[in-house]
């Protein structure tokens, strides 16, 4: 197991090596600051996605590319969205359920997903095999979690929970062995999170109702 993770990093950079394990770090960092419901959920995240765009580039894997650009700007919405007054009372965004709008746009946020990840690999020219028809569906997946995070929906953890599922197995096969490492902690932190948000939201519900 130990050589299955160390063998993809024989040939790299010290660089390459350094800027993976700090992406590595700040991406826990960022999970663990998520499932907290605290706003350095946001800066941490910042640093992990855009080392993590930069290597993911270099492998060639645009579709999760594509999706770590995404998820740099919806931190910075998120951050924004997460400190700014909301409503008369002008009280701090609550964690809540998506209504039936919120799923409507998350369906649509998927789908788009979808065909905009697809159009990528299209427009680089690239083959998709198994593996990018993967990449593309957990794209959408880690794309509409990313929004309903950044609106404090519950149901965020559930999709963060099924598509790093699927992405422990996939960034192993491809060599990326820390990348694979770290969304397996993210499931585990993911699965800790839904637990965590939904105690808050009953705590929330309550003191309104008293």
């Amino acid at each position: 197991m130990i050589d299955f993770l160390l063998d993809p990093y024989r040939d790299a950079s010290a660089l390459a090596i350094m800027l993976e394990a700090i992406a590595f770090v700040f991406g826990i960092a960022s999970v663990w600051y998520a499932r907290q419901a605290h706003i350095l959920v946001y800066p941490t995240g910042l640093i992990a996605t855009a080392i993590t765009v930069v290597l993911l580039y270099r492998a060639g894997y645009l579709g999760d590319m594509t999706m770590n650009v995404y998820y740099s700007l919806m931190s910075v919405y998120g951050w924004w969205n997460w400190t700014r007054r909301h409503g008369e009372q002008g009280e701090l965004l609550l964690i809540s359920v998506t209504s039936q709008r919120d799923k409507v746009i998350a369906a649509i946020l998927f789908a788009l997903t979808l065909l905009v990840t697809w159009l990528v690999y299209r427009m680089f020219g690239r083959s998709i095999g198994w593996a990018n028809w993967i990449d593309i569906f957990t794209s959408g997946l880690f794309f509409t979690a990313m929004w309903l995070m950044a609106n404090k929906k519950l149901e965020n953890w559930t999709l963060w929970i099924i598509a790093d599922v699927m992405t422990v197995p996939l960034y192993a096969w491809r060599g990326l062995g820390m990348l694979s490492l770290q969304y397996l902690v993210f499931t585990v932190l993911a699965v800790l999170g839904y637990f965590h948000w939904r105690g808050i939201m009953r705590k929330n519900a309550a003191m309104r109702a008293t």
